[in-house]
């Protein structure tokens, strides 16, 4: 029974482990989860959904409607029965009215265009939330990366602490060396361990921060598929700094504005005469509701043509025109302002990526330079030219030369996602 257990929990084992290693990631593909399974971009779907339903709305207000009604009387004496019968006890009514708008000074076409260009609003809204949401998955992605490597590089750093740390027992086992010199580099070697610790609890939060931006919120168990290998060069280019007219935010501003235009249209409209037509039909039953001849049932209808001429209301809706005239000039310059703001973020992202180009190249020198000064440390802590303290400074700097090396890389991969944002590409 015990062996069948075992063999169960092992293969149950096996099988998890199968299924952990096949969660393997790209870049690209965590943005494409994203975008698909975001909360973000799915409230903004639901938004669209809303408009869409509002733009229905209003397209059905512009046709003939019919409306029902029912209701059932009964009176009391002296009323009930008076006039030699003439008012019944109790009767009861049905009433059926169509409504067909013929003309309503333009507001029912303007509010249809109006409500149409609210849709399309909220789906470059939609297109919005996508590039705010694959920067984030960049950033996230580019994150999980950063504290990878720079884990690789704390364990490079541990191992040396490590040798040097044997050499100095053995140097101080040997008389060579006084203690202190040992206890230094072991209290380093105590230092890096809790930084490597730091870092792990680290990538894990790192690595659950990009699961909850791709939709798989409170998972770890995944392998990214990216590194840090690639080409860092500058971009010579300068054309795309001019590059806006794909940003979803000036799209909004600019499509707001065509909505606003549509509601000066409407508010125009209120000045202009409005024209309807309504068909009733009535039927009455109950004792002697035929006022005719007495009977118990009654049929009859009615039909209304309305008018409704504007005629004088003291500049009220001409206002409210002038009113919306201004709010449109306001907004207008509001978007030429954004438009500059937008040059100045473009330009100030290709900046930043070119700059942190050029931090990799000496980034890299420094690393180099970095590794030659270990090199030559080591060499001559071999022939007893320099004490243990010495070579584990070499080694503090190497480390530090090398996570500097990384940090550069992810700067400018953010960098360059940054810039993609900024010139409107989007995932959508």
């Amino acid at each position: 029974m015990n062996l069948r257990i075992a063999i169960t929990a092992i293969m149950l084992f096996v099988v998890q482990q199968t299924y952990s290693q096949d969660k393997k990631y790209s870049l690209l593909e965590c943005r494409k989860l994203a975008i698909e399974q975001n909360k973000r971009m799915k409230a903004a779907q639901f938004n669209i959904d809303a408009a869409k339903a509002q733009s229905q709305s209003v397209i059905a207000s512009a046709k003939p409607a019919i409306d029902g009604s029912a209701m059932g009387v009964h009176l009391g004496k002296p009323i009930g029965g008076a006039l030699n019968g003439a008012i019944p006890d109790f009767f009861g009514s049905t009433t059926l009215t169509g409504t067909i708008p013929i003309y309503a000074g333009g507001k029912l076409q303007n509010g249809k265009a109006a409500a149409a260009k609210g849709v399309e609003i909220s789906e470059t809204q939609k297109k919005l939330t996508a590039s705010e949401v694959e920067l984030n998955v960049d950033k996230a992605y580019w994150q999980v990366i950063q504290v990878k490597e720079r884990i690789k590089v704390a364990n490079q750093y541990r191992d040396m602490l490590q040798a040097l740390e044997k050499d100095l027992k053995n140097a101080f086992d040997a008389g060579l060396i006084y203690k202190n010199d040992l206890l230094r580099v072991q209290v380093n070697l105590n230092e890096a361990n809790l930084n490597i610790q730091k870092a792990e609890d680290g990538l894990l939060l790192a690595r659950l921060s990009l699961a909850q931006v791709i939709g798989l919120a409170g998972q770890s168990d995944f392998i990214i598929t990216d590194s840090l290998a690639g080409n860092f060069d500058e971009l010579k280019n300068p054309s795309i700094l001019s590059v806006s007219a794909g940003r979803p935010e000036l799209l909004i501003m600019k499509k707001s504005i065509e909505a606003e235009e549509f509601q000066k249209k409407i508010l125009q409209g209120d000045r202009r005469p409005t024209f309807g037509l309504s068909v009733s039909g009535i039927t009455s039953v109950g004792k002697g509701v035929n006022i005719k001849d007495g009977s118990n049932f009654m049929g009859s209808y009615y039909a209304l043509a309305n008018i409704s001429i504007p005629v004088f209301d003291w500049g009220r809706k001409s206002n409210k025109v002038k009113e919306q005239t201004f709010k449109i000039a306001s907004q207008q310059q509001q978007l030429e302002e954004a438009r500059e703001m937008v040059n100045l973020e473009i330009q100030s992202a290709y900046l930043q990526l070119n700059q942190a180009s050029k931090k990799i190249k000496l980034s890299d020198l420094s690393l180099k330079q970095a590794s030659e000064n270990l090199r030559i440390t080591q060499d001559r802590f071999k022939a007893g030219t320099v004490i243990g303290k010495d070579v584990s400074e070499a080694q503090a700097i190497w480390q530090q030369a090398y996570n500097e090396t990384i940090d550069a890389r992810i700067e400018y991969r953010i960098n360059e996602a940054i810039l993609k944002k900024a010139i409107g590409e989007s995932a959508q």
